[in-house]
């Protein structure tokens, strides 16, 4: 039996095994689904692909790396991944090809078990396979008819030959904003469909020159340049949760400037200005998009000419009819908010993780749920930010988690999870903080809300805030079973905390 599993291998992944290191333990092993290792970075390798955050703090604390932009490309995101496996010896815990299907509790430890029918033991799980891992494509009609080639961009063909083709991408958000223009001047004609639009900032980045991205190894200078870059996204959650008025200085204005600034005609920038309160839906950062979008190779189909049904050689739009398609590509996002898991996660008693969660997901700091002891998840409900690094929230949870697994050694205990009431009461101050935000207040529906539109994906406040809540363990707000105790009748540590 290993005492740990982490499921996946991208930054959350390796943020976990990096912890587990610096805590002498060794006996833990990485389940990949993958025939390769490295998450996100590895596998959207779609044209265009960057990062939205500024590189320096979008890395793993302590981890420099000599950057070439401030916004860093995929290609160098997926080298520094592969540069931290290497660095952290990690290939020797990861195995490829392991898809779980399962993981279930057997009194005192998890069984795992993966498609190929191999079963892990292991006293603790890990999940840090990341909400954004299960792309989404509508059941658009007649989608089973149509004889081209169609793929999602999570999922990039790159033995497709899009360059003098009929290609249309389907989607306008984060991913559908970087894709297009790196393909159209390559493809013959390119038909973008739009549903809404989104709101866009121009994107002010810039290439680092040699010398500079040299010093960025410097850890005490890379660190200074990292709480610089914190502290100044840090006050962009006064706009999203007290300040109508700052954002509409901080968002709205810029991204109406930025967008008269690139579009000209009056009737393409009506079909491009967003009808919901900026912020509601996720921001996104580009000086070449709206450009693309007037190239000559360039078709909008927006929702008042809506896609119909698919053909076998095309697509038909309410007002332009029938457009022969050679290739479509889905830049339809995630399910994000009610499949955050993908797999049967089974607890005590038998007790299903799905069905604890029929209503929406949630879990005490969006990481740990009663009834699934010594299970913990990374990126879980409720901990997605929208105006910092990603990774800032992932090493805040490691502080908790890793002070759970340090109890679960040092005190000799069979298990640790949170009370009912620790989790109730953290879900509802959670939810009721989100009702002053924007992602909440905005008009909008995105993936960061679930079927019943409960905001899943966002932390309503500051990450410092949440980065405090995660040091401070609270032994109220956990039972504690003790090892060769019944599960039946099991031992309960409960003390003031």
């Amino acid at each position: 039996m290993h005492s740990v599993v982490i499921i996946g291998t991208g930054f959350g992944a390796i943020s976990a095994a990096i912890a587990l290191q610096k805590r002498n333990i060794i006996d833990f092993v990485m389940l990949e689904r993958r025939s390769f290792a490295g998450g996100t970075w590895l596998q959207n390798a779609y044209p265009g692909a960057a990062v939205d955050v500024q590189s320096p703090l979008y890395s793993v604390s302590g981890e420099p790396y000599p950057w070439s932009h401030l916004f860093a490309k995929q290609n160098e995101l997926a080298d520094y991944t592969e540069a931290l496996i290497a660095k952290f010896l990690l290939s020797k815990h990861i195995r490829l090809n392991s898809e779980v299907i399962e993981s279930r509790w057997q009194n005192d430890h998890w069984q795992i078990t993966t498609a190929d029918k191999n079963v892990v033991h292991a006293k603790i799980v890990i999940n840090a396979t990341g909400p954004l891992s299960t792309p989404v494509v509508p059941d658009f009609k007649g989608l089973d008819k149509f004889e081209g080639q169609h793929f999602h961009t999570n999922d990039w063909q790159h033995d497709v030959d899009i360059a003098g083709k009929t290609v249309a991408v389907i989607g306008s958000g984060a991913s559908a904003v970087q894709v297009i223009p790196a393909i159209v001047e390559k493809v013959k004609k390119l038909h973008v469909v739009q549903r809404t639009p989104h709101w866009l900032l121009s994107r002010l980045d810039w290439a680092f020159p040699s010398w500079l991205a040299k010093i960025l190894a410097f850890k005490p200078l890379y660190t200074l340049i990292r709480w610089c870059i914190y502290w100044s996204l840090e006050l962009r959650v006064i706009a999203f949760k007290y300040s109508p008025f700052l954002l509409k200085m901080l968002g709205y204005y810029p991204a109406m400037r930025h967008l008269k600034k690139q579009v000209g005609d009056p009737e393409l920038r009506q079909k491009l200005t967003p009808d919901f309160t900026i912020g509601c839906k996720r921001i996104i950062v580009s000086n070449t998009y709206y450009p693309a979008l007037q190239h000559r190779n360039t078709v909008l189909h927006d929702a008042s000419d809506s896609l119909q049904h698919f053909t076998k050689t095309g697509i038909v739009f309410e007002h332009s009819g029938e457009q022969a398609i050679d290739v479509v590509v889905f830049a339809t996002g995630y399910d994000a908010a009610d499949s955050m898991i993908s797999y049967s996660v089974i607890g005590k008693g038998g007790v299903s993780l799905q069905e604890q969660w029929q209503d929406f997901p949630r879990a005490y700091l969006g990481t740990t749920m009663p009834n699934f002891p010594n299970y913990f998840v990374v990126t879980g409900p409720n901990t997605g930010i929208g105006h910092t690094s990603a990774i800032f929230v992932i090493e805040s949870q490691m502080k908790y988690i890793m002070q759970c697994i340090e109890k679960i050694q040092n005190e000799k205990l069979q298990s640790i999870e949170p009370t009912i009431q620790a989790e109730q009461d953290y879900t509802q101050m959670v939810h009721q903080e989100m009702e002053k935000t924007v992602w909440k207040t905005g008009g909008c529906s995105s993936w960061y809300q679930n079927k019943q539109g409960k905001v899943i994906a966002m932390f309503p406040g500051f990450s410092f805030v949440y980065r405090q809540m995660c040091k401070k363990f609270k032994d109220k707000h956990h039972v504690f079973v003790l090892q060769n105790s019944t599960p039946e009748q099991p031992t309960s540590k409960k003390t003031a905390g």
